[in-house]
C-alpha cells in the first residue's frame, strides 16, 4: 500500500511511545441541580485542560478500548488558524518549528509537514482509545483531506474506510468568490475494525406518508409487488391461484415467482375462502413465464383454486373485504383486481445513512454561530464552529445509550452540548470527554456545557414571511406592481418588527422575510461533568514521581500489566492488592517513606490466592528456586531510594 512520507514522520510515527503519562488532577465538579457543590461528580463527564497529545495518553489506563466514538475537529491548516507546532519531538529538523505560528501557503513551505507530525501521533492514540466496535469521525477541508486520508489509512488500515462524507456547511453561497464556491466540507469516517455498520436513522414522515390501514389491521400497511425474480429456478413457487372475486387465475408475471411457497400461500388464501390444491395441468403456461420449454418444466406443481363455487366464495371473501383486516396478500381494485402483498410499518427498519448530509437535516455554520450567540450574550467566540445538530446525527448512527464519546479538540464544547441533548431525548446515559489545549477551556468550553446544563436566557429570533407572491406564467407580467406591493409592505411594517429584509426572489416567489426578537429561556439539559488540569507526569527522570498521588500510581502500574483499568476498591486487609486478572494476581508493595522488602516474613501480603503472582517492590531477598516453586514474578518499583 503506498505511503506518504514528509519530513519528520520517521520521528513522529512512534512518537506516542515517547509522551509521558501525566495525571488528570480534578479542579471542580458542576452539577446541574446544585451548581455550588464543586466536589467530584464521579458521572464520566470530563473537560480535559491541556495538550491533546499528553491528555490522550493520560486517558489510557482508564478509557483505553472503551471509546465508541470520537469526533474531532483539528486544525484545517488553511494558514488562518494562526496555530503552533509544539510537540516535544527531539529531532532538528522539527525541534526548529518549535513556538513558531504556521503560516500560509507560500509563506511557510514546511506548514504540512508540521501539521502532519502534529496530527499522526494524536490519531494513533485515538485509534488506541477506541473501543473494538468503535468509529471517528473527522472534520476537514479541502487544505489537508488528501493528507488526512493517507495517514489514516496507514493508522486504521484501508480496510477500516467506511465513507468521506459531504457536509453542506451552508445554505448560499457567496456572490463574491472567485472560482468554484465551496459549501461542502469533509467528515472523514474510520472504524477501530473492519465492517462497521452504523445505526439506521429514524424514518421521515415523507418514508412513512405511503403506509395506510384502510383495512383496520394491526398496523399500517403499504402495497408491494407480490413476486421474486428467478422463476427458472424456483419452478415450484410458479402456480396459478384464483381470484375469489372473478374466478380468473391468475399467475405471476414472466421471469417472476411467488414470493412464498404454496403452503403459505395456501394459508394466505384461505383467509379470504376455502382454497385447496388442484392439478391444473397447465405445465405449458407455468413453462412460458419460467422461459424454459415446456418438457423442462418441474411436474406435479398443482394450483391453489377455490374449495366451493364461485358465488359462496365471492360472498365469503366480501364480506372478509368489507370488514377487515384482509389478509397479508389481497385483491386490488375492491377485490376485482390482481394480487398485492402488504408490508407493515412494524416490519420495516429506519433509513440508512448515506454520505451526503444537507444543512437541513444536520445544520450549517451560521446556525452554529446563532447557537453560540445565544449562549454567549450575542457574540459567537469561534469563527467556524459545527451546529449541534451536525454532532446530534453523528451520535445518531455511531452511538447508544451507554456509549462514550471523545472529542480532543473541543473548541466551543459542541460535542458534550450534543451528548446531552441525546441523553434528554433517548432518556440515556452517554458520557463525554472533552481535552482542549488553549486557556478558553474553562471560560468558553466549560462554560458552554455550564449553561446547556442549566439553561440560559436567550434573544428568541422569530422569522416570518409578510408577503410572499408566486409568480407563474399567468401572473408573470404583474411583476413589477408585485415588487412594489412588497416594498410598500417592507415600509409599512418598518416599526412592527426588529428586522425586515428587501423583497427576494425565493423560489419563484416575490418574498419579504421579517425577524421578530424576544427574550426568552433556554430550558436546561440536565447532567454534570468533572473539569480537569493537566497533573504531574508520573516519571522523572527514569524514577517514579513520588509528589504523585498513590492511586493514580496504582492505577498506572494496573494498567500497564494488564491494558486493563483498575477499578477495585482499596481496602486496608488488601492494600498492596491492585487486583486479580486472568488468575494473575497484582501487588503494589509500596510505602512511600520506607523501602520495602519481599521476603519469607513479609509474604504475607499476598492476600488472594492465584495461579501466579506479579509483585512489585523495591528489594527482593526471596530465593529464585522459591520464587519458581510460588510461582512469583518480581518487579523493581522505579525510584530514587539512595536516602535509605
Amino acid at each position: 500500500m503506498p505511503t506518504l512520507n514528509w519530513i519528520g514522520k520517521d520521528k513522529v510515527v512512534n512518537h506516542h511511545l515517547d509522551v509521558p503519562f501525566y495525571t488528570l488532577e480534578h479542579q471542580y465538579g458542576f452539577r446541574g441541580d446544585n451548581p455550588d457543590d464543586k466536589s467530584e461528580t464521579r458521572s464520566g463527564n470530563m473537560i480535559i485542560h491541556g495538550d491533546n497529545l499528553i491528555a490522550l495518553k493520560a486517558l489510557l489506563p482508564e478509557f483505553e478500548g472503551r471509546v465508541n466514538c470520537a469526533y474531532f475537529d483539528p486544525p484545517y491548516n488553511t494558514g488562518e488558524e494562526k496555530w503552533v507546532y509544539n510537540d516535544n519531538v527531539s529531532d532538528p529538523h522539527i525541534r526548529k518549528w518549535l513556538g513558531e505560528v504556521v503560516g500560509k501557503e507560500g509563506e511557510d513551505l514546511s506548514r504540512h509537514d508540521k501539521w502532519l507530525c502534529m496530527m499522526y501521533p494524536r490519531l494513533v492514540l485515538v485509534h488506541k482509545l477506541l473501543h473494538p466496535q468503535g468509529v471517528a469521525f473527522i472534520s476537514i477541508d479541502d487544505n489537508e483531506y488528501t493528507n488526512l486520508k493517507a495517514i489514516c489509512d496507514e493508522i486504521f488500515g484501508k480496510n477500516c474506510f467506511v465513507a468521506n462524507i459531504s457536509w453542506q456547511r451552508t445554505y448560499s453561497v457567496r456572490n463574491d468568490k472567485d472560482g468554484i464556491a465551496i459549501i461542502v466540507e469533509h467528515i472523514l469516517v474510520y472504524s477501530k475494525e473492519p465492517n462497521w455498520i452504523p445505526i439506521k436513522l429514524e424514518r421521515t414522515e415523507e418514508m412513512d406518508a405511503g403506509y395506510s390501514n384502510p383495512d383496520n389491521d394491526f398496523a399500517p400497511w403499504a402495497s408491494v409487488i407480490p413476486t421474486a425474480p428467478s422463476a427458472s429456478s424456483h419452478q415450484g413457487m410458479v402456480y396459478a391461484i384464483q381470484q375469489p372475486f372473478t374466478g380468473e387465475l391468475l399467475y405471476p408475471t414472466v421471469g417472476r415467482c411467488w414470493s412464498f411457497g404454496q403452503e403459505e400461500m395456501l394459508g394466505f388464501m384461505n383467509g379470504w375462502c376455502e382454497y385447496e390444491l388442484k392439478d391444473l395441468n397447465d405445465d405449458a403456461k407455468r413453462a412460458e413465464i419460467c422461459g424454459i420449454s415446456e418438457r423442462d418444466i418441474r411436474k406435479g406443481v398443482k394450483g391453489i383454486v377455490l374449495k366451493q363455487d364461485l358465488n359462496t366464495s365471492q360472498s365469503a371473501a366480501k364480506k372478509v373485504y368489507d370488514n377487515g383486516p384482509w389478509p397479508k396478500y389481497f385483491f386490488t381494485k375492491g377485490g376485482l383486481g390482481g394480487i398485492r402483498r402488504k408490508t407493515y410499518i412494524t416490519e420495516v427498519e429506519g433509513r440508512m445513512p448515506t454520505n451526503y448530509w444537507s444543512f437541513d437535516e444536520v445544520g450549517h455554520t451560521d446556525e452554529a454561530k446563532k447557537e453560540l450567540k445565544e449562549i454567549f450574550g450575542g457574540k459567537s467566540p469561534f469563527d467556524t464552529p459545527k451546529p449541534t445538530r451536525l454532532i446530534e446525527r453523528i451520535l445518531d448512527i455511531a452511538t447508544d445509550d451507554d456509549s462514550i464519546v471523545l472529542d480532543c479538540f473541543a473548541g466551543s464544547g459542541t460535542t458534550a452540548h450534543a451528548v446531552l441533548m441525546a441523553n434528554q431525548k433517548k432518556h440515556s446515559n452517554r458520557r463525554f470527554i472533552l481535552i482542549e489545549l488553549m486557556d478558553y477551556a474553562d471560560t468558553t468550553t466549560a462554560y458552554r456545557v455550564k449553561k446547556a446544563i442549566t439553561g440560559y436566557d436567550a434573544k428568541m429570533k422569530h422569522e416570518v414571511e409578510i408577503y410572499n407572491k408566486k409568480l407563474t406564467i399567468k401572473n408573470l407580467p404583474h411583476y413589477a406592481q408585485y415588487l412594489e406591493e412588497a416594498k410598500a409592505v417592507t415600509e409599512r411594517e418598518q416599526g412592527n418588527y426588529s428586522e425586515i429584509g428587501q423583497p427576494k426572489l425565493v423560489d419563484n416567489s416575490i418574498k419579504v422575510t421579517a425577524t421578530r426578537v424576544s427574550n426568552g429561556r433556554v430550558d436546561g439539559l440536565g447532567g454534570s461533568f468533572d473539569y480537569y488540569e493537566l497533573g504531574q507526569p508520573l516519571f522523572v527522570d527514569g524514577n517514579l514521581n513520588e509528589e504523585v498521588n498513590e492511586e493514580k500510581i496504582r492505577q498506572y502500574i494496573y494498567y500497564t500489566e494488564t491494558r486493563q483499568p483498575l477499578h477495585r476498591q482499596r481496602k486496608d486487609e488488601t492494600r498492596y492488592l491492585l487486583d486479580t486478572f486472568q488468575n494473575t494476581g497484582y501487588y503494589f508493595y509500596y510505602e512511600r517513606d520506607h523501602s520495602t522488602e519481599l521476603t519469607v516474613d513479609t509474604l504475607d501480603i499476598v492476600t488472594e490466592k492465584a495461579s501466579q503472582y506479579i509483585i512489585y517492590a523495591d528489594v527482593c531477598r526471596l530465593p529464585k528456586e522459591f520464587m519458581a516453586e510460588k510461582r512469583i514474578i518480581f518487579k523493581k518499583i522505579p525510584r530514587d531510594i539512595k536516602r535509605f
